[in-house]
């Protein structure tokens, strides 16, 4: 053995050629920590000592690298600027004696090689895949950029226009993108790639292939004359700006980087590389953004835990046709689970079923499908009128009108005919479960399931804990919803359980601002320059008036904070049937395009609608407009986590996230009040607390201001 560590092990082979394998103990994937960069580099010492005629790398794991450990970025970032330049340099270090090796050297790449486990890779002289491979730099993703040399290695190996669309993309490559664009040199079987590396490392040793070459290209500049690269990335650059968009400063920050790195040699190009780096690495969008992946880790985690022994649905059935149980029949055929579509009327289950068909031929146009896919998919969901189908189902989704008396009545007359071990669930966006179960004999045996319009869209379902749900049902409610693709988020029964219930303060804050004169226009330009996809008027059309007035009484009922002492603009729009986008006139006007999807326009009318009989209208500062539609969410958002609607800020953060469209860049509402820190948050509150208790920090809160304390440590 030349090498062998905790994460790393070299041998020579009988052909004098090294095999460097990666194995990262106690983890199921190989990533670049802080003791395997250290072995790395030990290692590649030992190779360059030895009489090795050749180097592969490969991986002992059923991937090979899938990038750098993203758990030690969070104390890495905060260490400031110097920490980690100096941390980019040791890494760097490594790579360049692999690269500046005398010997050929091979990456051979059995799965997943993503980030540093592609920089390692393009660092080697040649690739060889496997068929399913998948390369690339989401580095952008986390609000950064590739810090061990992708930037200065990529260009030189696919061309700058290939580069800078993989690298500000942050998009995942398949082998065989990868194999036309440049990036891999051969694609193999599973059981040929070792053999494969060999046969390549011979033919350089044999003068067959120029390994030397390769080494050279990729340390120099790129051959293009600057007014050549200078095109390629001002194109690059505008494509950035309008995808990419102000807030997330990565992609463009990439593509100057490259810019400038083309046109150097490899010691300079670096150097850019790791300015941009570390620029991007000390700013809050990079901090969110990699906190935000360690909370999808977090809940992929418990989502784990709380379905452990849960066991899959075989089939399940959706009471209630129409979009929403349209949608729900839809993705559970998607994705594997046969349903059955249950209605009371064959309307009903035509519109459901026209729902389905619809879907699977936007998947279908996209190249997502087949025909003959998409065929088995509408197989998949069997449509009914009668619950004889339904009784051999093993999971039931209630999602009937929202209406708690029909409700009732069709769960108890399902309950009638099922057996006792069936789980049932119902879709509701604000009447209470617990309400609900009130006329079931087995309540233990339901909870709520809440999907989020449209449903093959949005990632999160609310999994709500009644007080009579067991773990029983709980493990097979999270067990079904990650067998639909979605990401499960468990919480407890209150009116608007956690999304809603953040949701509406926000919507009373919109209502009291146009009630004092403020113009929506402005309101929902403000929201989305903050980063909302849409602002509130906006929002409450997309939405629908009629549900909005619902569910605005319903939490009005709940929390007598949420009552308003005037009549809304809501109010005024859903008494002469202005629903929205569902009716063409809401804050705005709607009317279809040629792919039936609704464009937006003025409404003439809706100012005189919302000002009779208020206050006029006047101006408002936009940080006024922010402050106070924020500050109503995020103290919402606290109360949430303190009644133990939900157990950890990350969950309450991701639910805003996943639910409503939250900024990501921000982190979620309890990581914006750390942002702005707890203290100021108070004091920011305080400034408009004449304006009800919505606008009020709890005593927890304040407690927490006066500690100097954080939602997330």
């Amino acid at each position: 053995m030349l090498f062998s560590g905790r994460s790393i092990k070299a041998e020579m082979l009988p052909a004098g050629i090294v095999q460097l394998s990666f194995d990262l103990e106690a983890s199921s994937v190989n990533k670049f920590d802080e003791l395997t960069l250290l072995e790395l580099g030990k290692a590649i010492t030992a190779v360059e000592e030895s009489d090795a005629r050749g180097l592969i790398f490969v991986s002992s794991k059923s991937t090979f690298i899938v990038g750098a450990d993203i758990t030690e970025f969070t104390g890495l970032f905060a260490a400031g600027e110097e920490a980690i330049q100096a941390w980019l340099e040791r890494a760097n270090e490594v790579f360049n004696a692999i690269e500046d090796l005398s010997i050929p050297t091979v990456a051979a790449l059995n799965g997943v090689a993503l980030g540093g486990g592609f920089e390692l890779a393009i660092a080697a002289d040649f690739r060889i895949a496997v068929p399913t491979a998948t390369v690339g730099f989401p580095e952008v993703k986390l609000g950064i950029l590739p810090g061990f040399g992708g930037t200065v290695r990529l260009p030189r190996l696919v061309g700058a226009e290939v580069a800078a669309r993989w690298i500000s993309s942050g998009a995942h490559i398949k082998a065989q993108q990868a194999l036309d664009e440049g990036a891999i040199d051969a694609i193999v079987e599973q059981d040929e790639l070792l053999s494969a590396a060999v046969g390549l490392i011979e033919e350089c040793l044999a003068g067959s292939r120029d390994y030397s070459e390769v080494n050279r290209r990729k340390t120099t500049r790129l051959s293009e004359p600057d007014e050549v690269l200078d095109a390629i990335f001002s194109e690059a650059s505008k494509l950035v700006v309008n995808t990419a968009g102000p807030n997330y400063p990565a992609p463009a920050t990439a593509i100057q980087v490259l810019g400038r790195g083309t046109k150097k040699d490899r010691a300079d190009a670096l150097l850019e590389e790791h300015r941009g780096f570390v620029r991007l690495a000390c700013t809050e969008t990079a901090s969110n953004l990699v906190q935000m992946f360690l909370n999808d880790q977090f809940l992929a985690s418990k989502a784990r835990s709380l379905s452990k022994g849960a066991k899959p649905v075989a089939k399940a059935a959706v009471l209630g046709a129409g979009i929403m149980g349209g949608g729900i029949a839809y993705q559970s055929a998607l994705r594997g689970t046969p349903i059955v579509m249950k209605d009371i009327a064959q309307a009903g289950i035509d519109l459901g079923l026209s729902e389905a068909k619809k879907l699977l031929s936007k998947q279908v146009k996209r190249g997502k499908l087949s025909e003959q896919a998409s065929e088995t998919v509408l197989s998949n969901i069997q449509a009914t009128l009668s619950y004889d189908e339904v009784v051999g189902a093993d999971f039931v989704v209630e999602a009937v009108v929202e209406n708690e008396g029909v409700k009732k009545a069709v769960l108890a007359e399902l309950e009638a005919v099922v057996s006792d071990d069936v789980i049932i669930a119902t879709n509701t966006s604000t009447i209470s479960v617990d309400s609900i179960a009130s006329a079931l004999a087995k309540p233990e045996r339901f909870c709520g399931m809440h999907f989020f319009n449209p449903v093959p869209l949005m990632p999160l379902v609310e999994v709500i804990r009644g007080a009579k749900t067991n773990a029983e049902t709980i493990a097979a409610t999270v067990a079904y919803a990650k067998a639909l693709g979605k990401t499960p988020i468990v919480v407890n029964n209150c009116p608007g359980f956690l999304v809603n219930r953040i949701l509406f303060p926000y919507f009373g804050a919109f209502s009291k601002l146009l009630h004092e004169g403020a113009d929506f226009r402005q309101i929902d330009r403000v929201m989305e320059d903050f980063g909302w996809p849409m602002g509130p008027a906006y929002l409450l059309d997309v939405v629908g008036i009629d549900t909005a007035v619902h569910a605005q009484a319903v939490m009005a009922e709940g929390f007598e904070r949420m009552q308003l002492d005037f009549e809304g603009a809501i109010d005024r729009l859903f008494a002469q049937g202005d629903y929205g986008q569902k009716s063409g006139r809401g804050f705005y006007l709607y009317e279809a395009d040629e792919n039936g999807r609704p464009l937006r326009s003025e409404n003439p009318d809706i100012d005189e609608l919302i000002y009779r009989g208020g206050a006029a209208k006047r101006e408002f500062d936009d940080a006024e407009i922010r402050d106070r539609m924020m500050l109503t969410l995020c103290l919402e958002t606290v109360r949430c986590l303190e009644d133990g609607i939900v157990e950890t800020a990350i969950e309450a953060d991701m639910g805003l996230i996943l639910g409503l469209g939250f900024p990501t860049f921000r982190g979620g509402a309890l990581r914006y009040i750390d942002s702005i820190g707890v203290a100021q948050f108070c004091e920011l509150a305080d400034r408009y607390s004449h304006l009800g208790a919505m606008i009020e920090p709890t005593e927890k809160l304040r407690t927490m201001a006066v500690n100097n304390t954080r939602f997330y440590a």
